[in-house]
């Protein structure tokens, strides 16, 4: 029994680093789009959601049943909570990368407002915490995950200096406000990915260390 429960948890485990691998896809596919003006590409991204959805859902029911029918404790039953939140933080990764690939194709209709310098550095950043966070999860690395949470200053403070370009543009243009206000939030969208890596740290640090450390920043984040 014992060991068949280890093949179930290590089934388990494989999901979740599969769909994180899906949910980074989906953010560099949706900012290449943006980045390169490819439609089809933001159209990959929506395609992806679908799989991305069912294999949360697969996913959290597969977690809840072996926590209804194996009553785990200790360390197996941090791993299959933990397996539970990052699950669901990985499709919001994916519902964010959705979110800039709709934006982008409204931007596709029309003349780009201005070079792309600081967005796609957001995005790479953002990227790089979420791949690290997911790094930390597969290699059960606590100190990777605290590096991860000290990122998330950087992707914070390029989204305030994203708005206040993109604000003096429509200041001076008004003509300019649609395309300037999907790009915020394009850069918000980015915000909210660099959030969900933070929670997915969290939850890695809690899963190895048995620590819980959100309280410290939960004023900062919605």
């Amino acid at each position: 029994m014992e060991r068949h429960f280890q093949k179930e948890l290590d089934n388990l485990n494989a999901r979740i680093i599969e769909m994180g691998s899906r949910a980074e896809e989906m953010i560099r596919l949706a900012m290449q789009s943006l980045v390169e003006r490819r439609a089809e590409l933001a159209s990959q991204v929506e395609s992806l959601e679908h799989e991305l959805n069912h294999m949360h859902l697969e996913n959290d029911n597969f977690a809840l049943r072996l926590l209804a029918t194996q009553q785990p404790v200790a360390g197996d039953l941090r791993f299959l909570v933990t397996a539970i939140k990052i699950n669901g933080e990985l499709e919001r990764v994916g519902d964010q990368a959705v979110n800039i690939s709709e934006n982008t194709q409204a931007l596709l209709q029309s003349p780009p407002l201005k070079p792309l310098i600081d967005l796609p550095a957001m995005a790479e950043l953002a990227e790089k915490m979420v791949r690290e966070s997911h790094d930390a999860y597969v290699r059960r690395d606590a100190i990777q995950a605290e590096a991860v949470i000290m990122e998330d200053d950087k992707v914070d403070a390029l989204k305030d200096q994203i708005f206040r370009e993109l604000l003096t543009f429509m200041v001076a243009d008004s003509t300019t406000i649609p395309r300037a206000l999907s790009l915020i939030l394009i850069s918000r969208n980015l915000e909210r990915i660099g959030d969900q890596a933070v929670n997915i740290a969290e939850d890695v640090i809690f899963m190895v260390a048995g620590k819980d450390v959100r309280h410290p920043r939960e004023g900062k984040r919605a």
